[in-house]
């Protein structure tokens, strides 16, 4: 029997992060739940051996159910059956286990039937999930709209809904449209005001909608006339129950089949506003599409473990010319750069889930209470910390996971192209990661302002000033000089202009470059506390002081005019004999 948790040291190593006693402290209110709910801890240790027991728990139903089903969820996917989507049987396996354990609304309060669970626990278990199957993760993953009504929602609405989500009511968010895709502020699906019902109504279509036939529905909406952009749309919730939404079909997609994709028609639907009116877009989606990225980022971690392990496993089992292929330099590296890059999205995503923690939790208690001035500074500077690594964490985990389900074949050889080996699953699953909850190249635009306000360079100063041991010296030296060399070619590039074409154009390069420096740094502060992570900061560090210097030489040999010739207009001319 496999636990998925317990097989992985990693996971128990950033559980017990120093930071996790103050997380759990905030979160638990100083314990005041202790003695009104059976499972409310007395104590940091006795929560911590809660979060451990309920992760067994998520590892043992991965290892045993979820990762078992993975390859027949694959090959049966979802159909649609009297316009209700019916999932795979093995998918619906999968949900009723995690249901049944309680396993859904972990991070809600208590009071809401949810585990009160601190955020990085929650993103430890959708990484578990998610090295099981990766499309099944986001069935599960949507539970997360939940904090978004528990964050935004009426006492009403927050009443009648939440305590669903521990009862195995599934989510979904009804963003994107047929013309609204990454530029949501074009959202036309409209919002009327019932007066005779005292209800709002929506009507329009919904493309793409991840678990489309979900039983509660976060929707966005245009509820202002006459208006074109983002001040013009709301934030609603629908009932399945309602029975008022068309489910036109189900995408075919490349990967994650599990997860039904749909297309739907809004027909008079009835909907209840989440907070105000006006500010769907501007406020509620983005701090929901935040936590989706937060989400993708653990999708990626988990589906990197997956990949890595299997590609591990055959090249211990697989000889060529008399010996196990991993025993060859061509393959080994490739695990050892496998290895290195899951480690370095691992520890950027629980270094972001904790930053998230810190701010949320002195938010909430802000809301309790008057906090004191050092709070107020805390929530602050962890709740910048978490903005600017939020997309730092989706461009670099999906890339790297996409990577890694790539490199996951090359070691399999022609056995990893046929459907008999799981890495060839893995790899068409990994492709949406880059895409879907922003692009890659969006998340450049979000992260470029954490480049120009100097947010990554202050962190990253913060990680210079952490005392390490003397055997990481030398690794150090190096993250200082590659912090150097990003340094000129940021003047380099902004003494043109922050706006200028020429900024712009080397955007990706600036945000690559400050990531290369804090994954570095954060995996030598993970060795200086454990050598497991010695080699891999090692690599990480080699691999950014190439890609930074790269980087560097292009910004600095580059000129603005330059840009033209990337530029494609019409057909390319023949040319001459």
């Amino acid at each position: 029997m496999a636990n998925f948790f317990n097989d992985n040291e990693s996971l128990k190593f950033h559980l017990s992060h120093p930071l996790m006693k103050e997380i759990i402290e905030l979160k638990e209110d100083n314990y005041s739940d202790y003695g009104k709910y059976d499972y409310a801890p007395k104590d940091y240790e006795d929560a911590l051996d809660s979060y451990e027991k309920v992760l067994e728990v998520v590892g043992q139903i991965t290892g045993d159910i979820l990762a078992v089903n993975a390859e027949d969820v694959d090959k049966e996917g979802p159909k649609i059956v009297d316009n209700e989507i019916v999932y795979a049987k093995g998918t619906q396996q999968n949900h009723e286990a995690l249901r049944d354990s309680g396993l859904y609304g972990m991070s809600l309060p208590r009071k809401y039937g949810g585990l009160n669970f601190a955020y990085v626990p929650y993103v430890m278990a959708a990484e578990i999930v998610s090295r099981g199957d990766c499309g099944f993760a986001n069935i599960w993953g949507l539970q997360d709209c939940a904090e978004t009504l528990y964050e935004y929602a009426s006492e009403e609405i927050k009443d009648e809904f939440l305590p669903k989500i521990n009862q195995g009511y599934t989510c979904s968010m009804d963003l994107t449209e047929p013309d609204a895709g990454s530029d949501l502020q074009a959202v036309q699906l409209k919002a009327s005001w019932d007066e005779e019902n005292k209800v709002w109504r929506l009507n329009g279509v919904k493309r793409f909608i991840t678990n489309g036939d979900a039983d509660i529905k976060l929707v966005l909406a245009r509820s202002e006339d006459g208006t074109t952009d983002g001040r013009g749309l709301s934030y609603f919730v629908y009932d399945r129950k309602e029975k008022a939404v068309t489910i036109r079909r189900i995408e075919n997609k490349l990967g994650i089949k599990g997860s039904p994709t749909g297309e739907l028609v809004f027909n008079n639907a009835p909907a209840k506003l989440v907070g105000d009116r006006k500010l769907g877009l501007i406020k509620y989606v983005m701090s929901l599409m935040n936590g989706a990225r937060l989400g993708v980022g653990a999708q990626s971690v988990g589906l990197s473990e997956a990949a890595y392990r299997e590609a591990y496993k055959y090249a211990q089992e697989r000889e060529q010319f008399g010996k196990p292929i991993i025993q060859f330099a061509g393959v080994y590296e490739m695990l050892a750069n496998m290895r290195a890059k899951t480690d370095a999205i691992r520890t950027l995503l629980y270094e972001t889930a904790r930053s998230i923690d810190i701010y949320k939790a002195i938010d909430d208690k802000s809301k309790r209470e008057q906090i004191q001035v050092e709070e107020k500074q805390k929530l602050k500077k962890y709740q910048r910390t978490a903005d600017i690594l939020t997309p730092l964490l989706k461009l670099f985990s999906s890339e790297y996971a996409n990577q890694i389900a790539y490199d996951a074949i090359q070691v399999h050889g022609g056995s990893g192209f046929m459907k008999d080996y799981a890495v060839e699953r893995m790899y068409r699953d990994a492709r949406i990661l880059t895409i879907y909850e922003g692009t890659s190249q969006l998340q450049v635009v979000a992260a470029i302002r954490g480049v120009q306000n100097g947010g990554y360079l202050n962190l990253i100063k913060e990680y210079e000033a952490i005392e390490v041991k003397n055997e990481f010296s030398t690794m150090r030296k190096v993250l200082f000089e590659m912090r150097e060399r990003y340094e000129k070619a940021y003047e380099r590039a902004n003494s043109f202009g922050a706006n200028s074409e020429f900024f712009d154009f080397n955007s990706r390069r600036l945000v690559e470059m400050c990531g290369y420096l804090i994954m570095g740094h954060l995996l030598i502060i993970d060795a200086n506390k454990c050598d497991c992570f010695t080699n891999s900061a090692e690599l990480i560090i080699r691999m950014g002081q190439s890609k930074i210097e790269e980087a560097a030489t292009f910004i600095e040999n580059f000129e603005e005019s330059s840009i033209a010739k990337y530029k494609i207009e019409g057909e390319t001319k023949e040319c001459e004999a």
